[in-house]
């Protein structure tokens, strides 16, 4: 493998990246899945280790990027969905882009935190996966009953709204088979077409966004916001069913309110995160936890010293580059999106969602997306938190763990 080869799978993993980060539905998994379908004919092309870096650099990035749509478009990408809501506050407060810088800001500050402290990780992996794997199902419900404890007076609301999102989540990840994308219309209809339609019912408008309002996010809540997410991405990383989504709501209530800036730099950077510590996941205890991560495993055997120290200098490099890209792509969305009419965007974009879900599941996914929606506009409507939607995928969690 030449130089020459790594920078152009480096160049070819990030323009992929920011294809699959900024197009709601196409995700890493989904190209993952393509590469070894064709990994027969890509290796008669080049090597192996070269499509992993295309891999990592495809990952990485996309973890940077994913946050655009749904911040601008309330179309949420996996371990996005909590970021739409606050996304969109400072979105419709002309500071979109802010909104970006910060979970831009969580995504390098736990590449960088991560890096630095991966010895201590690979280390810690092989102690604490046995011990927590036998647990986790008791701890998720200690802190769902502990959040729902919190809304005082919605209580009830908040528990049959965790509820009906769970039996969703139950019926769309085990009872129906064969579905392409899952996630998708479930996610999109209970965090991003909800929003949309309430938007549209209160006659909402995009301001003109301001690039020269100061960031606001303090050194302590970045700091807390990164250190939580670090953690709780390197738990994600090596649990079964423990994704970036349930590692979300675990930080939030280890860090306290941080407010909405620390939080997108919190759900920002848990994905980085999550990706990052995967790498070593496949080295220390031979696990793919992701997508991405399987399809570097099945075409490499497995990861060993060399491959890992390689794709955390991968990771390194394209972190720095997704960041530039990230922060460049949402200035041109914000100046875009506030010069069409925000009634034919919403449209356009609930279009776009239901044609998406039509074409990877048909009428299935279109039942799915439409009850999702619901279970989000009844939420919308009692007032209450959507991070109690995430039932969505904590309460299947539980109950694997548990049961």
């Amino acid at each position: 493998m030449s130089f020459v080869e790594v920078i152009f799978a480096i160049i070819l993993g990030v323009s992929s990246g920011i294809i699959t980060g900024l197009v709601p539905g196409i995700h890493v998994n989904l190209l993952s899945v393509i590469m070894i379908s064709f990994s027969a004919v890509l290796l008669s092309i080049t090597s192996p280790i070269t499509l992993a870096i295309y891999i990592i650099s495809l990952a990485i990035t996309h973890s940077f990027l994913d946050s655009i749509p749904s911040i601008y478009l309330g179309a949420p990408d996996a371990g996005q969905e909590l970021n739409v809501l606050p996304g969109h506050r400072l979105l419709h407060n002309g500071e979109g882009h802010n909104a970006i810088t910060y979970t831009v800001i969580g995504s390098l500050g736990c590449l960088l935190l991560g890096i630095l402290l991966f010895p201590i990780f690979i280390v810690s992996m092989g102690i604490l996966a046995p011990i927590l794997k036998g647990s986790i199902g008791y701890i998720l419900s200690g802190i769902m009953i502990f959040m729902i404890g919190k809304d005082k007076g919605k209580r009830i609301k908040s528990f049959l709204a965790f509820m009906l999102a769970g039996v969703l989540g139950l019926i769309v990840l085990t009872a129906i088979p064969n579905l392409e994308q899952p996630l998708f219309p479930m996610l999109s209809g209970l965090f991003g077409f909800s929003i949309l339609i309430m938007s549209l019912a209160q006659n909402s408008s995009i301001p003109e966004q301001d690039f020269s309002k100061p960031l606001t996010i303090s050194k302590k809540n970045a700091t807390k916001a990164i250190t939580a997410a670090s953690g709780v991405g390197f738990i994600a990383a090596f649990l079964p069913g423990f994704g970036s989504s349930q590692a979300a709501i675990v930080a939030t209530n280890v860090v306290g309110d941080i407010g909405d800036e620390g939080f997108l730099s919190l759900v920002g950077g848990i994905n980085t995160a999550n990706m990052l510590i995967s790498i070593g996941t496949a080295y220390v205890l031979d696990k793919a936890r992701n997508g991405a991560i399987v399809t570097v495993k099945t075409l490499l055997g497995g990861v060993g010293l060399e491959e890992m120290i390689l794709f955390l200098g991968v990771a390194l490099v394209v972190g720095g580059i997704a960041t530039i890209l990230t922060l460049k792509i949402s200035k041109i969305f914000a100046n875009v999106i506030v010069k069409v009419n925000y009634k034919m965007v919403v449209y356009s974009i609930l279009g776009f969602i239901i044609l998406l879900t039509f074409y990877f599941d048909g009428v299935i996914g279109l039942t799915i997306l439409f009850t999702a929606t619901a279970i989000g506009l009844v939420s919308s409507i009692w007032g209450i938190g959507k991070n109690h939607l995430m039932g969505c995928l904590i309460l299947p969690v539980i109950l694997f763990f548990v049961l």
